[in-house]
């Protein structure tokens, strides 16, 4: 299990070995805010990436590299695009937020079990609560039913969104996840294809991407921006680029935005306590966070 990662220099303390499974992860800078807050904590902390792009590995691997993993003694791995779902199978148990969002970005390896986490959705909540403060959540559009796209409906739902439009190309998928929110909640759901989009855009308070469309990986634009108004907020799950074409486009007609930042800092200072029982310093991490960026 090659994998790569940031030069931090180790402490002396207790060993922590972390992992990041996903694809075209080259630019994560979860190592680095783990690895700099586990020195910090006294921790010999060293977090490695596990990219299945760069190590020439099938989806089918899976399954072998969790494994791998826990053989090996990683504490835990986090996990990104495009895995947060099929992971799941392969875990021990989950735990309830995570059985609800039906997604899970944080494994815990304890004991030869393998419990699943989700981090990503109070790490968007917290990230909206933080860097827009309060918005309009009468109405918000939301595109993306995967992975990441389950925790960011579950957080606008926890944030008291009253109405949310899922969108995406396959159907089928953005139905379950609105039935799911709608059930779970008050809030009011409806599942659509891009083609759409231009029918119900423009009454929205605000717009999240929750796709990989925009990551370094998968340059390009997951709608059409001139379908925005300066009127609405806008947010992306993405961070590598740290500024992605579509929120550069929506600042451009005058959109709050909101970039994947701050998600990425909140669910990793949850993702270290699960891994290690310390509390992390949340400011730390976004001050590495942004010395890195």
């Amino acid at each position: 299990m090659d994998a790569a990662r940031p030069s931090v220099p180790a402490s002396g303390g207790p060993a922590v070995r972390i992992g990041l499974i996903g694809r075209g992860i080259g630019s994560s800078l979860t190592p680095v805010m783990h690895e700099v807050e586990g020195r910090r904590q006294g921790l010999d902390y060293r977090y490695d990436l596990i990219d299945f792009d760069r190590l020439g590995l099938d989806d089918a691997d899976l399954g072998a590299v969790v494994e791998a993993a826990r053989d090996r003694g990683f504490r835990g791995l986090n996990v990104t695009y495009p895995f947060k779902q099929a992971v799941i199978p392969l875990l021990d148990g989950l735990e309830p937020e995570a059985a609800a969002i039906g997604a899970v970005n944080t494994v815990v390896l304890h004991d030869g079990g393998r419990m699943g986490h989700n981090t990503d959705c109070w790490g968007f909540a917290q990230s909206v609560r933080k860097g827009l403060g309060p918005v309009a959540l009468d109405h918000v559009v939301q595109i993306g039913a995967g992975g990441a796209g389950a925790a960011v409906a579950h957080a606008l739902a926890q944030l008291g969104a009253m109405s949310v439009d899922i969108v995406d190309s396959d159907l089928g998928r953005a139905r379950q996840l609105a039935e799911r929110i709608a059930e779970t909640s008050k809030v009011r759901t409806q599942a659509l294809v891009p083609a759409h989009l231009g029918q119900v855009i423009g009454m929205a308070a605000g717009v999240v991407n929750a796709t990989p469309v925009g990551m370094e990986k998968l340059p390009g634009l997951p709608l059409d921006p001139d379908l925005l108004n300066r009127r609405q907020w806008v947010a992306d799950v993405i961070y590598f680029p740290r500024e992605t074409d579509l929120l550069r486009r929506a600042a451009a007609k005058g959109c709050r935005t909101l970039a994947g930042g701050g998600m990425a800092i909140y669910q990793a200072v949850r993702a270290f306590r699960l891994f290690t029982g310390i509390e992390p310093d949340s400011a730390e991490m976004g001050r590495t966070f942004a010395a890195y960026a």
